[in-house]
């Protein structure tokens, strides 16, 4: 199992992902994801928690079941780290990477 928390900045929705690669099926990773965020839990409703690893993780950037239905449904915000977050959790769950936090930090300009 592996557990991610995102915190995407000034909204304060914070993002708690879970995943559990299957004892079954080689790629197949199942996901729950606890969220504050509006749209990323309509998200989940609507795709489910379990994805193919590959589908999810082996694609170009902004592919992928997540990034297609940010597209389409998502308010406009580019920025929002919560896809990658997911994308990330899925991928060490797989052994497609090696778990390793993320950050991105602001600096002050002087």
């Amino acid at each position: 199992m592996t557990k991610v928390k995102i915190e995407p900045g000034i909204c304060k929705f914070s993002t708690l992902v879970t995943a559990t690669a299957s004892e079954d099926e080689e790629t197949e990773v199942a996901i729950k994801v606890a969220s504050g965020c509006p749209s990323v839990k309509k998200m989940m409703e609507e795709l489910g928690s379990t994805f193919d690893a590959y589908e999810v993780c082996l694609v170009k950037p902004g592919a992928g079941p997540f990034f297609t239905y940010a597209l389409k449904n998502f308010p406009v915000h580019a920025g929002c780290p919560v896809i990658a977050g997911i994308t990330k959790c899925i991928e060490a769950e797989a052994n497609l990477a090696l778990k390793a936090d993320a950050s991105i930090t602001f600096l002050d300009v002087e």
